[in-house]
C-alpha cells in the first residue's frame, strides 16, 4: 500500500490553496495520510485558518481528487486545527517559492 500512499501524495500536490500559490502538501496543510489494504484513504489536514474562505470546498476537492485514483475504494478528509497551522509547517520548497528565505 506504500504505492497508494505515494499516489495520494502526488494527487495532493495538484491541489492549491487559492490564496497562496503553493500546493496544500508543500504548505504543510496535510498532517497525515493513512491507507488500508482495502484501498480506504483517510487524510488528516488543516486549513491556514478556521475562517479560511475555502473551508467548505477544499476538503471536498481533496476527497474527490483522491477518489480518482483507481484502487481507492473510499476517501475521507478530516479537518483539525490541533495543532494550528503556522508558516513553520511549510516545506523549504514552499518557502523558496514564496520568497520567505
Amino acid at each position: 500500500m506504500q504505492k497508494l500512499g505515494e499516489d495520494v501524495v502526488d494527487v495532493l500536490r495538484t491541489i492549491y490553496d487559492p490564496e497562496i500559490p503553493v500546493d496544500i502538501y508543500e504548505l504543510g496543510l496535510v498532517y497525515d495520510v493513512n491507507v488500508s489494504e482495502e484501498g480506504d484513504v483517510h487524510v488528516l489536514m488543516t486549513l491556514t485558518s478556521p475562517n479560511c474562505p475555502v473551508a467548505e470546498s477544499l476538503p471536498v476537492e481533496v476527497e474527490e481528487k483522491v477518489k480518482t485514483i483507481d484502487i481507492v475504494t473510499t476517501a475521507e478528509v478530516e479537518i483539525t486545527f490541533d495543532p494550528p497551522w503556522t508558516k513553520d509547517m511549510m516545506s523549504e520548497e514552499a518557502r523558496l517559492e514564496l520568497g520567505m528565505f
